[in-house]
């Protein structure tokens, strides 16, 4: 199939939507391919050389470090770091962390960043035709308590436009961060909203080809975390290890 070349020399949605099917119909496995060639820049972006062991004590001389009393209570509210309050959708994400046997990582460190209601970040690289917030910078981070829960306030985001191919737009989505003991074990990945009409067009969520996977990147709206007359809520947990565990970008 051929598709519509664009200014900026990639294929129209067609084209990625067919290259998809074919690969959702050829993969089996559960963990997404390192080299997806919908995701166009997946090739650049995936390791190509073997794993090392990193060297514990030499990583920690240059990573960063974080202490209980680095982590402000009030920086896991993101409408509330500026003088105004943001424009948008304002929401509560809360949910748990966990291994695979069910058992909480507490005091884990867990960092948020995300676009705006616009569907804009606050970042020079980000020059797409929608407004910024001036007061919404798009950032938060919180520990988790002795259950493994966490809890941000924050808005929506919206969706936004990104040039892997004609037309493509990202849906909606939260980026998480956890830490973990030391930087080298930091896992990063993506929340996303129930009932988005971009799943299916998007080449990042559907490199992730087992169904089961993807729908644990999706959070589910949760009417008791809602809060009266100020904002709804989600809940979304995050497992790391384990037959279903939460995928995360630097898995293999």
């Amino acid at each position: 199939m051929t598709g519509t070349i664009d200014t900026v020399g990639t294929v129209d949605q067609a084209r990625i939507s067919a290259e998809i099917a074919e690969l959702a119909a050829a993969t089996d496995q559960v963990q997404p391919l390192l080299d997806y060639p919908p995701y166009r820049s997946s090739l650049l972006r995936h390791p190509t050389k073997d794993l090392h062991h990193a060297d514990p004590e030499g990583v920690e001389l240059a990573a960063p470090v974080f202490g209980a009393r680095d982590v402000a209570d009030v920086e896991s509210d993101l409408t509330i770091q500026h003088s105004g309050e943001p424009l948008g959708e304002r929401i509560v994400v809360t949910g748990r962390i966990t291994d695979g046997d069910g058992r909480p990582v507490a005091h884990q460190l867990v960092e948020i960043w995300q676009a705006n209601a616009s569907g804009r970040y606050l970042h020079k690289r980000d020059q797409h035709p929608a407004p910024l917030d001036p007061n919404f910078t798009g950032a938060g981070r919180c520990l988790t308590d002795g259950d493994g829960g966490y809890r941000f306030t924050t808005v929506k985001p919206g969706p936004y436009p990104w040039r892997n191919h004609l037309n493509a737009w990202r849906p909606a989505h939260i980026h998480f961060s956890l830490f973990g003991n030391a930087f080298s074990e930091r896992l990063i990945t993506q929340m996303y909203f129930p009932g988005d009409p971009l799943f299916p067009l998007d080449p990042i969520l559907q490199s992730v080809t087992d169904p089961a996977a993807r729908e644990r990147l999706v959070a589910t709206y949760d009417h008791d975390v809602t809060r009266p007359e100020l904002s709804t809520g989600y809940r979304w947990n995050i497992v790391l290890s384990g037959s279903r565990r939460t995928w995360t970008e630097t898995q293999p």
